[in-house]
Protein backbone atom coordinates (compact mmCIF):
# COMPACT_ATOMS: atom_id res chain seq x y z
CA UNK A 1 0.00 0.00 0.00
CA UNK A 2 1.52 3.58 -1.10
CA UNK A 3 0.65 6.65 1.16
CA UNK A 4 1.22 10.28 1.08
CA UNK A 5 0.64 13.17 3.48
CA UNK A 6 -2.07 15.20 3.64
CA UNK A 7 0.53 18.20 3.55
CA UNK A 8 3.42 17.14 1.85
CA UNK A 9 7.38 19.08 2.57
CA UNK A 10 9.84 20.18 0.55
CA UNK A 11 13.45 18.58 1.48
CA UNK A 12 16.66 19.74 -0.36
CA UNK A 13 19.41 16.81 -0.72
CA UNK A 14 22.16 16.81 1.72
CA UNK A 15 25.25 15.06 2.22
CA UNK A 16 23.91 12.93 4.88
CA UNK A 17 20.52 12.03 5.98
CA UNK A 18 19.19 10.54 9.48
CA UNK A 19 17.57 6.66 9.30
CA UNK A 20 15.71 5.12 12.25
CA UNK A 21 13.88 1.68 13.25
CA UNK A 22 11.44 1.34 15.38
CA UNK A 23 8.79 -1.54 16.46
CA UNK A 24 5.98 0.67 17.62
CA UNK A 25 3.93 -1.88 19.27
CA UNK A 26 0.76 -0.75 17.30
CA UNK A 27 0.68 2.53 19.44
CA UNK A 28 -0.17 1.35 23.05
CA UNK A 29 3.30 2.02 24.31
CA UNK A 30 3.49 0.35 27.75
CA UNK A 31 -0.24 -1.22 28.29
CA UNK A 32 -0.60 -3.95 29.05
CA UNK A 33 -1.71 -6.07 25.98
CA UNK A 34 -2.93 -9.17 26.60
CA UNK A 35 -1.35 -10.91 23.46
CA UNK A 36 2.34 -10.07 24.34
CA UNK A 37 2.27 -8.60 28.03
CA UNK A 38 0.52 -10.13 31.59
CA UNK A 39 -2.45 -8.36 31.04
CA UNK A 40 -5.86 -8.86 29.70
CA UNK A 41 -6.95 -5.86 27.54
CA UNK A 42 -7.13 -6.70 23.59
CA UNK A 43 -8.74 -3.77 22.75
CA UNK A 44 -7.17 -0.37 23.89
CA UNK A 45 -9.23 2.86 23.27
CA UNK A 46 -8.93 5.59 20.53
CA UNK A 47 -7.49 8.21 22.98
CA UNK A 48 -5.17 5.75 24.22
CA UNK A 49 -3.89 4.97 21.10
CA UNK A 50 -3.82 8.57 19.82
CA UNK A 51 -1.69 8.87 23.32
CA UNK A 52 0.70 6.33 22.17
CA UNK A 53 1.17 7.86 18.52
CA UNK A 54 1.51 11.41 19.70
CA UNK A 55 4.59 9.98 21.64
CA UNK A 56 6.01 8.12 18.49
CA UNK A 57 5.43 11.34 15.84
CA UNK A 58 6.83 13.29 18.90
CA UNK A 59 10.17 11.46 18.97
CA UNK A 60 10.39 11.47 15.38
CA UNK A 61 10.05 14.81 14.98
CA UNK A 62 12.51 15.73 17.63
CA UNK A 63 14.65 13.58 16.10
CA UNK A 64 15.07 15.04 12.31
CA UNK A 65 14.95 11.53 11.09
CA UNK A 66 14.71 11.24 7.71
CA UNK A 67 13.68 7.39 6.64
CA UNK A 68 12.14 5.48 9.13
CA UNK A 69 11.44 1.66 9.00
CA UNK A 70 8.66 0.27 10.82
CA UNK A 71 7.17 -2.66 13.07
CA UNK A 72 4.21 -3.66 14.42
CA UNK A 73 2.10 -0.47 12.59
CA UNK A 74 -1.93 -0.92 12.92
CA UNK A 75 -3.89 -0.35 9.61
CA UNK A 76 -7.72 -0.09 10.69
CA UNK A 77 -7.45 -3.08 13.67
CA UNK A 78 -10.00 -3.02 16.28
CA UNK A 79 -7.07 -3.69 18.96
CA UNK A 80 -6.42 -0.04 18.06
CA UNK A 81 -9.34 1.45 17.82
CA UNK A 82 -9.28 1.04 13.62
CA UNK A 83 -6.65 3.92 13.45
CA UNK A 84 -4.80 3.77 9.81
CA UNK A 85 -1.90 4.27 12.07
CA UNK A 86 1.02 4.77 8.81
CA UNK A 87 -2.05 7.75 7.40
CA UNK A 88 -1.79 8.83 11.07
CA UNK A 89 1.79 9.07 11.50
CA UNK A 90 2.42 10.88 8.22
CA UNK A 91 -0.06 13.57 8.81
CA UNK A 92 1.50 14.14 12.39
CA UNK A 93 5.27 14.30 11.29
CA UNK A 94 7.73 15.55 8.77
CA UNK A 95 7.29 12.02 6.95
CA UNK A 96 5.82 12.73 3.04
CA UNK A 97 5.52 9.11 1.81
CA UNK A 98 4.60 5.93 3.37
CA UNK A 99 4.44 2.22 2.03
CA UNK A 100 3.01 -0.42 4.14
CA UNK A 101 2.81 -4.46 3.97
CA UNK A 102 1.12 -6.54 6.28
CA UNK A 103 2.41 -9.67 8.44
CA UNK A 104 -0.75 -10.65 9.50
CA UNK A 105 -4.20 -9.27 7.97
CA UNK A 106 -7.66 -11.57 9.47
CA UNK A 107 -11.24 -9.93 9.12
CA UNK A 108 -11.95 -11.63 12.33
CA UNK A 109 -10.49 -13.04 15.22
CA UNK A 110 -13.08 -14.75 17.11
CA UNK A 111 -10.69 -15.74 20.35
CA UNK A 112 -10.68 -12.88 22.90
CA UNK A 113 -12.69 -10.32 20.94
CA UNK A 114 -9.54 -9.36 19.11
CA UNK A 115 -11.83 -8.87 15.89
CA UNK A 116 -10.48 -7.87 12.60
CA UNK A 117 -6.37 -7.12 12.48
CA UNK A 118 -4.25 -5.74 10.06
CA UNK A 119 -0.49 -5.08 11.23
CA UNK A 120 2.96 -5.20 9.94
CA UNK A 121 5.63 -3.71 8.25
CA UNK A 122 6.26 0.71 6.98
CA UNK A 123 8.11 2.47 6.02
CA UNK A 124 8.07 6.30 6.03
CA UNK A 125 9.97 8.79 4.01
CA UNK A 126 10.75 12.58 3.39
CA UNK A 127 11.25 11.81 0.12
CA UNK A 128 8.98 9.55 -2.37
CA UNK A 129 9.06 5.86 -2.70
CA UNK A 130 8.24 3.30 -5.83
CA UNK A 131 8.63 0.03 -6.76
CA UNK A 132 7.60 -1.33 -3.04
CA UNK A 133 8.01 -4.88 -2.75
CA UNK A 134 6.88 -7.15 0.16
CA UNK A 135 8.88 -10.14 0.44
CA UNK A 136 7.06 -12.99 2.14
CA UNK A 137 9.86 -14.94 4.61
CA UNK A 138 9.53 -18.55 5.74
CA UNK A 139 6.83 -19.36 8.00
CA UNK A 140 7.30 -21.43 11.46
CA UNK A 141 8.22 -24.44 11.74
CA UNK A 142 7.47 -25.47 15.02
CA UNK A 143 3.86 -25.16 14.59
CA UNK A 144 0.73 -27.66 13.81
CA UNK A 145 -0.50 -27.10 9.97
CA UNK A 146 -3.92 -25.32 11.49
CA UNK A 147 -1.85 -23.18 13.51
CA UNK A 148 0.58 -21.90 11.27
CA UNK A 149 -2.40 -21.13 8.57
CA UNK A 150 -3.45 -18.42 10.73
CA UNK A 151 -0.60 -17.02 12.21
CA UNK A 152 1.29 -14.39 11.53
CA UNK A 153 3.53 -14.00 7.92
CA UNK A 154 6.20 -11.99 8.44
CA UNK A 155 8.07 -10.37 5.55
CA UNK A 156 10.80 -7.94 4.30
CA UNK A 157 9.39 -4.28 2.71
CA UNK A 158 11.58 -2.36 0.24
CA UNK A 159 11.19 0.34 -1.85
CA UNK A 160 13.38 3.02 -3.46
CA UNK A 161 13.88 6.25 -1.78
CA UNK A 162 13.48 8.63 -4.75
CA UNK A 163 16.26 10.69 -3.12
CA UNK A 164 17.25 13.94 -5.38
CA UNK A 165 19.85 12.99 -7.94
CA UNK A 166 20.37 9.76 -5.76
CA UNK A 167 18.35 6.98 -5.52
CA UNK A 168 18.51 3.85 -3.14
CA UNK A 169 16.54 1.38 -1.58
CA UNK A 170 15.17 1.07 2.45
CA UNK A 171 14.88 -2.32 3.01
CA UNK A 172 12.29 -3.69 6.51
CA UNK A 173 12.25 -6.43 8.53
CA UNK A 174 10.54 -7.62 11.38
CA UNK A 175 11.54 -11.71 11.82
CA UNK A 176 9.95 -13.97 14.15
CA UNK A 177 9.77 -13.42 17.58
CA UNK A 178 8.57 -16.65 19.05
CA UNK A 179 9.85 -19.64 17.22
CA UNK A 180 11.74 -22.27 18.86
CA UNK A 181 13.13 -24.13 15.37
CA UNK A 182 16.01 -22.22 13.27
CA UNK A 183 12.95 -20.17 12.02
CA UNK A 184 14.61 -17.15 12.47
CA UNK A 185 18.06 -18.38 10.82
CA UNK A 186 16.34 -19.24 7.36
CA UNK A 187 14.65 -15.84 7.69
CA UNK A 188 18.04 -13.86 8.53
CA UNK A 189 19.57 -15.55 5.29
CA UNK A 190 16.58 -14.56 3.65
CA UNK A 191 17.05 -11.04 4.49
CA UNK A 192 20.60 -11.20 3.39
CA UNK A 193 19.56 -12.42 -0.10
CA UNK A 194 17.59 -9.47 -0.12
CA UNK A 195 20.26 -7.71 0.08
CA UNK A 196 22.73 -9.37 -1.92
CA UNK A 197 20.88 -8.98 -4.28
CA UNK A 198 20.45 -5.11 -4.54
CA UNK A 199 24.18 -5.33 -3.44
CA UNK A 200 24.83 -6.93 -6.56
CA UNK A 201 23.26 -4.93 -8.80
CA UNK A 202 25.89 -2.03 -7.81
CA UNK A 203 22.79 -0.16 -6.03
CA UNK A 204 22.77 1.20 -2.51
CA UNK A 205 20.56 0.77 0.20
CA UNK A 206 19.83 1.11 4.06
CA UNK A 207 18.66 -1.22 5.94
CA UNK A 208 17.54 -2.98 9.28
CA UNK A 209 14.45 -3.71 11.74
CA UNK A 210 13.40 -5.61 14.89
CA UNK A 211 15.48 -9.34 14.24
CA UNK A 212 14.53 -10.48 17.18
CA UNK A 213 18.05 -11.52 17.86
CA UNK A 214 20.89 -10.33 20.27
CA UNK A 215 24.26 -9.33 18.87
CA UNK A 216 27.12 -12.06 18.28
CA UNK A 217 28.97 -12.06 21.89
CA UNK A 218 26.25 -11.01 23.88
CA UNK A 219 26.43 -12.02 27.80
CA UNK A 220 23.19 -12.93 28.28
CA UNK A 221 21.42 -15.42 26.10
CA UNK A 222 18.53 -16.52 28.15
CA UNK A 223 15.61 -14.57 29.14
CA UNK A 224 12.85 -17.00 30.43
CA UNK A 225 12.32 -15.67 33.82
CA UNK A 226 12.28 -12.10 32.83
CA UNK A 227 9.65 -12.94 29.91
CA UNK A 228 7.02 -15.08 31.77
CA UNK A 229 4.16 -14.21 33.23
CA UNK A 230 3.69 -14.74 36.85
CA UNK A 231 0.34 -17.91 35.51
CA UNK A 232 2.73 -19.04 32.65
CA UNK A 233 5.22 -22.21 33.38
CA UNK A 234 8.70 -22.84 31.89
CA UNK A 235 7.15 -25.00 29.23
CA UNK A 236 5.37 -22.20 27.99
CA UNK A 237 8.33 -20.28 27.14
CA UNK A 238 8.56 -18.85 23.64
CA UNK A 239 11.90 -17.64 21.50
CA UNK A 240 13.35 -15.82 25.28
CA UNK A 241 16.29 -18.63 24.93
CA UNK A 242 18.74 -17.36 22.80
CA UNK A 243 21.36 -19.78 23.31
CA UNK A 244 21.74 -21.88 20.10
CA UNK A 245 21.42 -18.93 18.02
CA UNK A 246 24.52 -17.39 19.14
CA UNK A 247 26.25 -16.59 15.36
CA UNK A 248 22.42 -16.78 13.04
CA UNK A 249 23.39 -12.87 12.72
CA UNK A 250 27.03 -13.53 11.80
CA UNK A 251 26.39 -13.19 7.98
CA UNK A 252 25.00 -9.83 8.11
CA UNK A 253 27.76 -8.90 10.33
CA UNK A 254 30.69 -9.91 8.40
CA UNK A 255 28.84 -8.86 5.19
CA UNK A 256 27.45 -5.13 5.48
CA UNK A 257 28.17 -2.24 7.73
CA UNK A 258 26.05 -2.27 11.44
CA UNK A 259 25.23 0.91 12.76
CA UNK A 260 27.18 -0.03 15.67
CA UNK A 261 30.16 -2.29 15.34
CA UNK A 262 30.29 -5.11 18.02
CA UNK A 263 33.61 -3.84 19.36
CA UNK A 264 31.58 -1.04 20.13
CA UNK A 265 28.59 -2.92 21.24
CA UNK A 266 30.85 -5.52 23.64
CA UNK A 267 32.37 -2.62 25.38
CA UNK A 268 29.92 -1.09 26.87
CA UNK A 269 26.44 -3.26 26.10
CA UNK A 270 23.54 -1.49 28.18
CA UNK A 271 24.24 1.43 25.86
CA UNK A 272 22.80 -0.55 23.10
CA UNK A 273 19.35 -2.40 24.57
CA UNK A 274 16.81 -1.78 22.84
CA UNK A 275 13.73 -4.15 24.09
CA UNK A 276 12.39 -4.81 27.39
CA UNK A 277 10.11 -6.81 29.01
CA UNK A 278 6.78 -5.80 29.15
CA UNK A 279 5.65 -6.13 32.99
CA UNK A 280 4.50 -2.97 35.38
CA UNK A 281 6.75 0.35 35.03
CA UNK A 282 8.14 -0.11 38.89
CA UNK A 283 9.22 -3.99 37.89
CA UNK A 284 12.94 -3.58 37.00
CA UNK A 285 12.30 -6.13 34.17
CA UNK A 286 10.51 -3.51 32.32
CA UNK A 287 14.00 -1.33 31.87
CA UNK A 288 15.91 -1.90 28.36
CA UNK A 289 17.39 -5.50 28.73
CA UNK A 290 18.79 -6.69 25.69
CA UNK A 291 19.28 -5.59 21.79
CA UNK A 292 17.23 -6.81 19.16
CA UNK A 293 16.64 -3.93 16.50
CA UNK A 294 19.41 -3.14 14.04
CA UNK A 295 20.55 -0.98 11.28
CA UNK A 296 23.02 -2.08 8.31
CA UNK A 297 23.96 -0.77 5.35
CA UNK A 298 26.20 -1.35 2.15
CA UNK A 299 28.43 1.71 2.28
CA UNK A 300 29.53 3.89 5.41
CA UNK A 301 27.51 5.31 8.37
CA UNK A 302 28.86 8.51 10.21
CA UNK A 303 30.94 7.20 12.76
CA UNK A 304 29.39 6.51 16.18
CA UNK A 305 26.70 8.65 14.91
CA UNK A 306 23.86 5.67 16.06
CA UNK A 307 21.48 7.15 19.11
CA UNK A 308 19.70 4.25 21.03
CA UNK A 309 16.91 6.16 22.05
CA UNK A 310 16.77 4.75 25.69
CA UNK A 311 15.39 8.03 27.45
CA UNK A 312 11.96 7.05 25.45
CA UNK A 313 10.62 4.94 27.84
CA UNK A 314 7.05 5.42 27.75
CA UNK A 315 6.37 4.54 23.81
CA UNK A 316 7.08 1.12 23.07
CA UNK A 317 8.26 -1.98 24.24
CA UNK A 318 11.36 -1.20 21.77
CA UNK A 319 13.58 1.40 21.67
CA UNK A 320 13.64 3.62 18.30
CA UNK A 321 17.76 3.21 17.06
CA UNK A 322 18.60 6.10 14.51
CA UNK A 323 22.19 6.92 12.50
CA UNK A 324 23.14 9.00 9.96
CA UNK A 325 23.71 7.72 6.72
CA UNK A 326 26.23 8.91 4.70
CA UNK A 327 25.22 9.51 1.18
CA UNK A 328 27.46 8.33 -1.51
Amino acid sequence: MLYQSNLLKEYPAKKTISVMTWNIRFGVARLDFALDACGDRVIISKSEVTTGLEGIAKKINDSNVDIVLMQEVDVQSKRSSYIDQVQWLLDHTSMNYGVYASMWEVQFVPSDGLGRVNTGNAILSKWPLSEAERIQLSLRGDQDALTKAFYVRRNVLKAVVNYPGNPFWAVDIHASAFSNDDTKQKQFLEFKDVLDEINSKGEIFVAGGDLNELPPGATKNNYCEEDRCPDELPEDDEGCDFSNETTWINPLYDTYVPSVSLVDYQQNEQLYFTHASTHDINDERYQWNRKLDYLFTNTAWVPRSEITHQEAQLESDHVAVSAKWVVP
